[in-house]
C-alpha cells in the first residue's frame, strides 16, 4: 500500500472510540492515547516504517495503554522480606476486624464532631481519649497525621522562637531526611545541643537551661545506636529536671509499644506503660509501628498541655479523619482485652522460631516440583526504627531454580508481587512476615515466573 493508503486506512478517531474494546471506557483518558497514538503512526508510515494498519491491532495496543494507566499503582504486595515493620512496604498492617468496623463508620453519617449525648458540636479526639486514659493512663490525647507532625505541632507550640534542650547524641535522621535539627528550625524553634555525639550527663541540660529555655527534649535513637564510651540521661532525670525549673519536658518516642517485647529486647526498649509511669509533660510516638495500628501520631500528655496543642491553628492541616480515627479506637479496644494476637504486627513479632518453621515445611510442600527450597534459620530486624542494631531469629526458604541468580529470582517473584530478599548469595522467602493465607498466592506466582 502507498502512503496515501495507509494514512487514509487510519481509522477515525469519533468512530474508533466506539470500538468494543474501549466499551465503558474513559473517553477523558482514552482520546489522549488514541489522539497520541494515531500522530505517532502518520509520522511512522510518512517515514516509511510501517506498511500495515490494522484497527483491531491498533485497539488492542491502545487498550494496553489505557489499562496501564488505569491499573492503581498502589497495589497489594506480599512482604516476605521478614521486616515486620517495613516502612516501604506499608509499616503496620491493620487489623481486617478493625477495619470493617472502621468501614461500617466511614460508609455512614457518623457523629466526628457531634456529641450525641448533647445534642451539639463535640470533639473528634473526644473518641479515642477515654480509651487512651484506660490503656496508658494519661490524662489526655491527641492525634495528628504522623509522628513527624506530632513533633512539629509539639515544638511549634511550645517553643517558637525559644529554646530547645536535646542531646547531640539524638540529632535524629530518618528515612526520607527527616531532621531533628531541620524540624525544629521549620516549627521556629531554636536547638541547643548539649553533650558530646557519645556522652550526654543530666549537668549539660541543667547548664543549658536559661530564661529563653522552654522544653527539655529527649528523642529515641530510631536507626542507630552509639556502642562503646558512651552515656545517655535517662528520660525520668530528664521530666525531673524540668519540673524543678518549671519547663515542659517531651519525649519524641518515635515507636512506642504496649508489650514486653521477646527475643530479649525487653531490656533495651522501654514499654509505653513503664515510660508513663513517670508521668511525661508530653511523649509522641507513631501508632503504625510497633504499636500496630493505623498511620498516625500520637501525643499524650497532661491535659492543659494537649489543651495548648488544640489550639494551635497548624492543627487544622495535621489533623486526622474518621478513618484513621475509628480504625485506632478498635485497635485500642483489642489491646484493652488483651487480644495482642489480633495485632498483626504483635503476632508476627510473637510468633515462635518452631512456629515459623512449621508455616516454612507447609509452604515448601506447596512449592514442590515447581521450585526447590532449603529452609534455613536466619535472622531479621523489626524495621521502622523501633530497635536499631537488634536482630531477631526468623527462618526462610532459600530458593533456587535452575541456574537462576538470586537477582534474577528476586526480580522475578518481585514482578509477581512477592518482595522477598537476598542474603549470603541466596534468595530468601522469610517466613516472619509471610502470612498463612498468602502460602497459595506465592505458589500460583512460583508457576507464573516457571512458565514465564
Amino acid at each position: 500500500m502507498s502512503k496515501q493508503d495507509l494514512l487514509r486506512a487510519i481509522p477515525k478517531v469519533d468512530i474508533f472510540i466506539a470500538h468494543p474494546l474501549f466499551n465503558g471506557y474513559s473517553s477523558k483518558v482514552l482520546l489522549p492515547i488514541v489522539r497520541e497514538y494515531f500522530e505517532a503512526l502518520r509520522r511512522s508510515i510518512l517515514s516509511g516504517n510501517t506498511e500495515r494498519v490494522d484497527e483491531n491491532v491498533l485497539a488492542e495496543e491502545i487498550k494496553e495503554r489505557y489499562d496501564a494507566i488505569m491499573t492503581p499503582s498502589l497495589q497489594k504486595v506480599i512482604n516476605a522480606t521478614g521486616v515486620i515493620v517495613h516502612t516501604n512496604l506499608g509499616r503496620s498492617l491493620i487489623d481486617p476486624e478493625s477495619f470493617e468496623k472502621a468501614k461500617a463508620v466511614a460508609t455512614s453519617y457518623n457523629n466526628l464532631e457531634y456529641d450525641l449525648a448533647k445534642g451539639k458540636r463535640g470533639e473528634r479526639y473526644s473518641h479515642i481519649s477515654t480509651l487512651m486514659n484506660a490503656l496508658l493512663g494519661c490524662e489526655d490525647v491527641l492525634v495528628v497525621n504522623n509522628n513527624a507532625a506530632a513533633v512539629f505541632l509539639v515544638l511549634n507550640t511550645f517553643a517558637k522562637r525559644k529554646e530547645v534542650v536535646v542531646s547531640r547524641g539524638e540529632l535524629v535522621e530518618i528515612g526520607g531526611s527527616f531532621r531533628i535539627p531541620e524540624v525544629m528550625k521549620h516549627s521556629g524553634a531554636k536547638m541547643v545541643e548539649v553533650g558530646a555525639t557519645n556522652k550526654t550527663h543530666l549537668r549539660d541540660y541543667e547548664e543549658a537551661v536559661t530564661e529563653r529555655t522552654r522544653l527539655l527534649m529527649k528523642v529515641h535513637k530510631s536507626n542507630y545506636s552509639i556502642e562503646g564510651f558512651t552515656a545517655e540521661v535517662p528520660f525520668h532525670e530528664i521530666h525531673k529536671l524540668a519540673k524543678q525549673h518549671g519547663l515542659t519536658d517531651y519525649y519524641d518516642l518515635g515507636s512506642g509499644h504496649i508489650v514486653d517485647l521477646p527475643y530479649g529486647l525487653a531490656h533495651t526498649e522501654h514499654t509505653l506503660p513503664e515510660i508513663m509511669k513517670d508521668a511525661p509533660s508530653l511523649l509522641s510516638f507513631s501508632a503504625d509501628k510497633l504499636f500496630g495500628s493505623v498511620q498516625a501520631g500520637i501525643i499524650v500528655g497532661k491535659r492543659e498541655l494537649i489543651a495548648r496543642l488544640k489550639k494551635n491553628q497548624l492543627l487544622r492541616m495535621l489533623r486526622v479523619d474518621k478513618v484513621t480515627l475509628a480504625i485506632l479506637a478498635e485497635d485500642i479496644k483489642t489491646m484493652l482485652l488483651g487480644e495482642f494476637d489480633k495485632i498483626p504486627t504483635l503476632k508476627m513479632l510473637f510468633d515462635e522460631v518452631e512456629v515459623l518453621r512449621q508455616k516454612a515445611e507447609t509452604l515448601r510442600a506447596k512449592l514442590e516440583g515447581v521450585l526447590e527450597c532449603e529452609i534455613v534459620e536466619t535472622q531479621t530486624v523489626i524495621g521502622g526504627g523501633s530497635t536499631p542494631n537488634r536482630k531477631i531469629p526468623s527462618v526462610a526458604l532459600a530458593v533456587k531454580m535452575g541456574k537462576w541468580s538470586p537477582n534474577r529470582l528476586e526480580k522475578a517473584f518481585r514482578d509477581e508481587k512477592v518482595i522477598g530478599r537476598i542474603e549470603h548469595g541466596h534468595f530468601l522467602l522469610d517466613l516472619r512476615t509471610i502470612r498463612p493465607e498468602e502460602f497459595d498466592e506465592i505458589a500460583r506466582a512460583a508457576v507464573c515466573l516457571v512458565s514465564s
